[in-house]
């Protein structure tokens, strides 16, 4: 796997986007559309490989740790505003 980056990603996406598509089955809480799941996917994937990026240049342990804290934080708070709209942008869910 460590020559198949694009290979992790697409099973990280798989993964993930599998939760709201199995939850989708079981409650009409989740309400995901086909969009939903392509910009989800296309976030994910991104993230994934940025992660890899940076994992695989950074040189010292502490850089890598700091710069996949930053990505992780980033990408949670663009979901929680698609998802919900807390920051009010343009972007904003619901």
């Amino acid at each position: 796997m460590k020559n198949h980056p694009i290979l992790i990603g697409v099973i990280i996406v798989i993964l993930l986007l599998s939760i709201p598509l199995i939850a989708m089955q079981f409650t009409d809480s989740v309400i995901w559309s086909m969009a939903d799941f392509i910009l989800a996917g296309i976030i994910i994937f991104s993230v994934t490989q940025l992660i890899l990026v940076v994992l695989k240049t950074a040189k010292y342990p502490k850089i890598k740790v700091i710069l996949v804290t930053l990505i992780i934080t980033i990408l949670f708070l663009t979901w929680i505003e698609l998802a919900v709209g807390i920051f009010g942008t343009p972007i904003a869910g619901n």
